[in-house]
């Protein structure tokens, strides 16, 4: 039941985080954790989302280097082998267009923590709370995390748009 409920947004989640060779071992190592963990699961939650999303956060650093890896590749390169990538869903948020590469370049500056949060909540499209549950910290610190994150993200993203300014005008004129 957990598996048919929560497999579809673990695996987009993963897949956004690790490209899509690693994310069909991630998602079943992370319902396969959840299996063995099932006897430390408390049944009182309200929803197991939390709870899955932390052991799969816990499974993606293990690759944290590929991880990077990859973000820094698809901001040289501007590939997004997801039909629906991390550059769409932050363009609509922050309303910039063309910041593909501006923002993986941008995700790939932020410290592992505030990567963690920036993903969880955009991404996994969970709640502070629950974001929280999953990294096993407290909201507080998701707060935190989140508005350092922004932050920083603003200001990668302020820097690339002069560039991307310049490039329209070169085409204008071209």
């Amino acid at each position: 039941m957990l598996f048919r409920r929560h497999a579809a947004g673990i695996s987009r989640y993963v897949t956004r985080r690790l490209g899509p060779q690693l994310a069909e071992d991630i998602v079943a190592d992370t319902f396969l954790t959840a299996f063995r963990a099932r006897s430390r699961y408390d049944p009182g939650r309200a929803d197991a989302a939390p709870w899955l999303y932390g052991i799969a956060a816990n499974l993606i650093r293990r690759h944290r280097r590929d991880e990077i890896r990859w973000l820094r590749a698809l901001a040289r390169t501007g590939y997004d082998p997801i039909v629906q990538s991390a550059a769409d869903l932050v363009d609509a948020r922050l309303t910039a267009d063309a910041a593909g590469l501006a923002v993986a370049a941008a995700l790939a500056k932020l410290s592992a923590g505030q990567r963690e949060v920036v993903l969880l909540v955009m991404w996994a499209e969970l709640t502070y709370d629950q974001a929280a549950e999953a990294l096993g910290v407290p909201t507080g610190t998701v707060r935190s995390r989140m508005n350092r994150a922004r932050r920083q993200l603003r200001a990668s993203l302020a820097d690339e748009k002069p560039r991307e300014t310049d490039r329209s005008a070169e085409v204008s004129h071209a």
